[in-house]
């Protein structure tokens, strides 16, 4: 096991090299000079000149990313150009309301899929099933944004129930902290949840049409016992990986989200970053969040060996 997890770790090296590499690529690319918007564009060109030296930017680009990847390497991101500290502390300040967000609409997520998910599946070609999967797709097409500005119409606004925007830390107490990303992460965690169902159903029926089932019914269990013990255990499979993703989307994803409620998260700091083109602090976030997303799906393949019984049965049967 330990050697498996160590070849998958250096399997991802190249894979997180590359994506350095196109990170660097694209930001350098993009328009905007960085000089002239902190010096404004009414700055001389020997001023330009001057601090475009100071940043580095008068280097050959393939030099400024060796320096910008050894800087990696080390745990250095690089300097925010505007807020004038280390990247990896921008970053820090700014991942928890993130973290609390994606957490709280993954959790919303499951709760919503799975049940729904299962019901469809034992109902096929019923009414239920075709309403919760045409629930599901209008999920999956409706825009989180568009959702969430409807709550905080309607939640916020018209019934008064939940703040409309802004952001409390833990430290303020939980119940003060999930009251105020509740909506954010409603709006969120309904999108993945039908992404989510549409894949428990499509597992479980998978499942059921297996002998194991028919034989576990012909010997009179439970319907219960037969589709939550037996037929929901192997179909998890397929449905760990896709909450695995749908975490690691929220993450990187919920840029509009944040913005639209003031939440002072990794969207946020993304978007500011671009309008001020502080370009080091975009390449950073960038590579946090591919990197996280790689070991997502790193710790998803190795909870295979811990939910799939039929690991467990090739390595009793070795």
């Amino acid at each position: 096991m330990l050697s498996y997890i160590f070849k998958r770790i250096l399997s991802l090296i190249p894979v997180l090299a590359v994506v350095a590499l196109v990170d660097f690529i694209i930001i350098h690319l993009t328009p905007g000079d960085p000089a002239v918007i902190m010096l404004g564009s009414d700055a001389s060109e020997t001023d330009l000149s001057k601090l475009r030296e100071q940043l580095g930017l008068t280097l050959p680009i393939y030099v400024q990313f060796g320096h910008w990847l050894l800087g990696v390497v080390q745990g250095d991101l690089g300097r925010s150009i505007f807020m004038d500290m280390p990247v990896t502390q921008a970053i820090w300040q700014h991942l928890g309301p993130t973290v609390s967000l994606s957490l709280l609409a993954e959790l919303i997520a499951v709760l919503f899929a799975l049940p729904l998910g299962v019901m469809a599946a034992t109902r096929r070609g019923s009414w239920i099933d075709q309403l919760l999967m045409v629930t599901g797709l209008l999920g999956i097409s409706i825009p989180s944004f568009w959702l969430g500005l409807n709550f905080i119409l309607l939640f916020a606004v018209k019934l008064n129930w939940l703040p409309a925007a802004g952001y409390q830390p833990l430290s303020n107490g939980l119940l003060n902290h999930i009251k105020y990303l509740l909506l954010p992460a409603l709006s969120l965690g309904i999108m993945q949840a039908a992404l989510i169902a549409r894949m428990t159903r499509a597992s479980m029926l998978e499942v059921l049409s297996e002998n194991y089932i028919r034989t576990a019914q012909a010997k009179g269990l439970k319907q219960q016992v037969i589709i939550y013990k037996h037929a929901l255990r192997n179909a998890f499979i397929p449905i760990l990986t896709v909450i695995g993703l749908t975490f690691a989307t929220l993450i990187g994803g919920a840029v509009v989200t944040e913005m639209v409620f003031n939440i002072p998260g990794i969207g946020k700091l993304v978007v500011n970053s671009v309008l001020r083109r502080d370009y080091v602090v975009i390449q950073g976030t960038i590579l946090m969040i591919a990197t996280a997303y790689v070991f997502i799906n790193l710790l998803v393949d190795l909870l295979y060996a811990y939910i799939d019984p039929r690991v467990r049965f090739d390595d009793q049967a070795r």
